[in-house]
Formats: C-alpha cells, sequence, structure tokens
C-alpha cells in the first residue's frame, strides 16, 4: 500500500479569488477524483488545518494499491485538471510518499 500526502500553501488571492475561496476549489475539484482515476483507495482533503510545520493551507492524504498506481494517478488526466489549477492558486507543495 502506498500512502501520498501533499501539503500546499496558498497565495493570499489568486485568480481573483482570497485563499479559502482557492482552498475550497481545490478540495471540490481534488474530491471528484474519487471513483474516476483507477487505482485510487481512498482520497481526503483537508481545508480547515490548524497546526502544520511548516505552515500550509490545504492537506491531500491518499491511498493506493502500489506505486504503479500513483503513477496513474499522476498521470490521469482528470488529476492533470486539477494540478492546473492548483498550480495557479499555490505559493508551495510539500509532497510525502511512503510504502507499508
Amino acid at each position: 500500500m502506498v500512502k501520498h500526502i501533499v501539503m500546499w500553501t496558498l497565495k493570499p488571492e489568486a485568480d481573483g479569488r482570497p485563499a479559502a475561496d482557492n482552498a475550497a476549489q481545490m478540495k471540490a475539484r481534488l474530491e471528484g477524483l474519487i471513483g474516476k482515476v483507477p487505482g485510487l483507495k481512498h482520497l481526503e482533503v483537508g481545508v480547515s488545518v490548524f497546526a502544520a510545520t511548516p505552515d500550509c493551507h490545504v492537506v491531500l492524504y491518499s491511498e493506493f494499491p502500489s506505486r504503479a498506481d500513483l503513477e496513474v494517478y499522476g498521470a490521469h488526466p482528470l488529476h492533470q485538471e486539477c494540478v492546473a489549477f492548483i498550480k495557479q492558486v499555490v505559493a508551495s507543495r510539500s509532497v510525502l510518499d511512503y510504502e507499508i
């Protein structure tokens, strides 16, 4: 099982919207991948982060059966649509992948 965790810090404003609106949009878009990307077994997005080091505004936790499934997710066209939006509104990103 592969766990994929991503933490993002958002720009205070991007695309004419405040960070809170962009966080909600990220959450909706990412959760929209559930059931649509092969190999994506679990996905949750948190936007009410109250403690994180380093600071972040949005966190993604997802699970995949294998590294190959994580690679399929990364390249999937629906995921790439999310990535295109996220790149517009994010100031920084941290990623952690591990296998159990």
